[in-house]
């Protein structure tokens, strides 16, 4: 019988919106406060086997008229936090939230939004106009489009996809999209093929249609890789929630690709022996889908697929007796803190002493072991005369941790491990007792830094090669810890990507400069620029005049080019202008020191704030006629000069230091008037 090959699609899985509801989510169990009760709003992800985990730990599932009554009963010995989908919620649901959290701060929400869901939810919200109609490719009914929908505050409508489109322009369509602007976007989990098509009948109807690539890319990336894995298997198993709309997606394209596709929501309900003709066996999965089931319907696919289902084969399995260097399953009959007893099926009895258990001194058998537990172990000798055969459980778990990790060079699973040393060319991280050699350009340490800063860190990495040792005895595996970093920073980058908008404010460091402006770092691998003229209201020679390499700064978006990765920053505010700090400062009528920075002719130009200058005629500089200004002022003198006029439209500024002479004149002559009315005493 020839070997069955079983490949699992590099994009199976939680996806990035998915992943990151969950981890906001697991955190939060694993921080909650004492009496702290924790719920989801909706199902938080699309898959019964995770939901039921989640309700195993105490997670409780509510709908929407359950939150009034819920935030009744929070109080700050027993608070309530409620998540929310990655799928989204309608406005109303979001503003009746708020106003439950401001009623009672014992009561919190935490929005779990996909990023990529909350900018459509952005879209929607900007578009809301009478003018436009909001058309939306995705299933009516999903939460996704439900809350999307719930933002548009205009003419709105969903189609499936490019089938029901033409319908929908059949039945009076057709005549709604003519008359207004169309707004296109597509649920995150769409179908890229039919939207495109759905794009293309629009395009020809419509010239002034504006359509937002909306669909995840991700997903898109999943799609494609599920039907090329589909052409070339006998069979496909589909992982995911029957509920799950990208899963049912998925199942849809293998098939049209695959006859014998089928579709699982865990290893309970897969039938193995379907597949039983297939060589080549591909699993995909929705971004539903943990990690732990795919797992499974791989190790349940590799483990059944190969066996031959022989009668006289399986009884003389049975009627084999023990061996050294056999892997057996037994169950405890007796236990102490020195060693286990176990029936595992044959004429001996099997012994495990605590030594071969655990290297942990403090480890306690009779703690952490019952009698009628499973046990694995693997048989280091057997005596038929004395009755027992000698076994360990370490050397298992060694094995199947060996196993584990080298099973992740296929699957991709990223592994936690301890870096237990610093070795010339690399490090060396334990990954449950496996040793997993990362050479120095798979670190993420830069070339020539230090290395010695890995030692005794717990470290993400993947396995991406497993190979003969060079010594000729067991195998040396390769790791890396860069492609999980860099995994990671795609992730980050395509989340700050997927939620950044025009406006939006970020406090970042400025990293480098050129002659026509500056770099700052938004974080999450993505730099922005702004431009010398967006750095000051004055001229500058250079951006050093302003920023410095290392300031913290605060920006905003202009604009941006997702496609070429560009950000346009702004610096300059409109509380930064001269003109606006100068009239907020002072009025006509005000006494300001000015400072003498220019002389000409008709005469002389004072500084009044920093960027405003203003004007003092020749005729407003002394009392009597001057040839030149410079008869009386010098240049950097600092006087004090009337302001006699203002400008807005031109920001101009005229100052007068007459006028102040001929005020202390007046008030000279008012005083010398006074003196002389004034009686003589006798």
């Amino acid at each position: 019988m020839t070997k069955s090959e079983i490949v699992i699609a590099s994009h199976a899985g939680f996806c990035f919106g998915v992943k990151r509801a969950t981890g906001m989510l697991e955190e939060r169990i694993n921080s909650a406060a004492r009496g702290e009760r924790i719920f989801t709003l909706g199902n938080l992800i699309h898959n019964e086997s995770y939901m039921e985990r989640l309700d195993a730990l105490g997670v409780r599932v509510i709908g929407e008229s359950e939150l009034s009554e819920l935030c009744e009963s929070a109080r700050s010995e027993s608070p309530v936090t409620v998540f929310v989908r990655a799928h989204g919620m309608t406005v109303e649901t979001e503003s009746l939230l708020s106003e439950l959290h401001g009623k009672n701060p014992s009561f919190n929400f935490v929005d779990c939004t996909c990023p990529y869901v909350a900018r459509i939810h952005g879209i929607a919200e900007k578009n809301s106009s009478p003018d436009n109609v909001f058309i939306l490719v995705g299933r009516a009914d999903h939460p996704e489009c439900v809350g999307i929908l719930s933002r548009f505050d205009g003419e709105k409508y969903t189609v499936a996809d490019s089938r029901d489109f033409e319908k929908f322009l059949e039945s009076g369509g057709l005549s709604k999209i003519t008359k207004k602007r169309p707004i296109i976007a597509a649920q995150t989990t769409s179908n890229m093929g039919e939207y495109d098509e759905t794009q293309k009948k629009i395009k020809n109807l419509c010239t002034n249609a504006i359509i937002f690539d909306t669909i995840c890319k991700v997903t898109q990336e999943r799609q494609t890789e599920a039907a090329e894995l589909a052409k070339v298997c006998d069979g496909v198993v589909v992982i995911g929630g029957k509920n799950s709309s990208n899963t049912a997606k998925l199942f849809d394209i293998c098939r049209e690709f695959c006859g014998l596709t089928v579709i699982v929501g865990s290893v309970a309900e897969l039938d193995v022996a379907a597949f039983a003709a297939c060589r080549k066996i591909g699993i995909v999965a929705g971004a539903s889908t943990p990690g732990y089931i795919i797992q499974e319907v791989f190790k349940t696919m590799s483990e059944n697929m190969n066996k031959v289902e022989n009668f006289e084969e399986m009884l003389e399995s049975s009627l084999k007796t023990l061996n050294t260097g056999d892997t057996v399953t037994g169950y405890v009959t007796y236990v102490t803190d020195a060693e286990l007893q176990l029936d595992v099926g044959a004429k001996v009895t099997g012994i495990i002493k605590a030594e071969q258990i655990s290297d942990d001194p403090s480890f306690k058998l009779t703690e952490n072991f019952k009698v009628g537990d499973e046990v694995e172990a693997f048989v280091i000798r057997v005596s038929d005369v004395e009755g027992i055969c000698e076994l360990s459980k370490k050397r298992v778990d060694s094995d199947r941790n060996s196993k584990k990790v080298e099973e992740a060079a296929t699957t991709g699973e990223i592994l936690e491990g301890l870096i237990v040393e610093v070795v010339k060319g690399g490090a060396v991280a334990s990954v449950g007792g496996v040793r997993v050699f990362i050479p120095a350009s798979q670190t993420g340490i830069p070339k020539d830094g230090d290395m010695t800063v890995l030692a005794k860190q717990n470290v993400k990495l993947r396995v991406i090669e497993v190979k003969a040792s060079e010594r000729g005895r067991g195998k040396k595996i390769i790791g890396s810890i860069k492609s999980v970093l860099n995994e990671e920073r795609r992730e980050r980058e395509a989340a700050f990507w997927a939620a950044l908008e025009e406006g939006q404010q970020y406090t970042g460091k400025v990293k480098s400069m050129t002659s026509y402006g500056a770099f700052v770092d938004l974080g999450a691998g993505v730099d922005g620029m702004v431009h010398s003229t967006e750095l000051s209201w004055k001229h500058i020679k250079s951006p050093a005049e302003v920023v410095a390499i290392g300031d913290e700064i605060t920006v905003y978006v202009k604009s941006f080019d997702a496609e070429k990765k560009r950000i346009s920053l702004g610096y300059k505010t409109e509380e930064m202008n001269p003109w606006f700090i100068f009239t907020n400062k002072y009025a006509i009528g005000d006494v300001a020191p000015v400072k003498i920075v220019n002389m000409m002719p008709f005469g002389a130009f004072a500084e009044i704030v920093d960027g405003v200058d203003g004007l003092i005629h020749i005729s407003q500089i002394a009392k009597t006629r001057i040839a030149q200004p410079a008869d009386v002022l010098e240049l950097g003198q600092v006087v004090d000069a009337k302001i006699i006029d203002i400008d807005n439209e031109k920001q101009k500024v005229s100052l007068s230091i007459r006028a102040l002479l001929e005020e202390t004149a007046e008030e000279v002559v008012e005083e010398a008037a006074e003196a002389n009315e004034a009686p003589v005493e006798e």
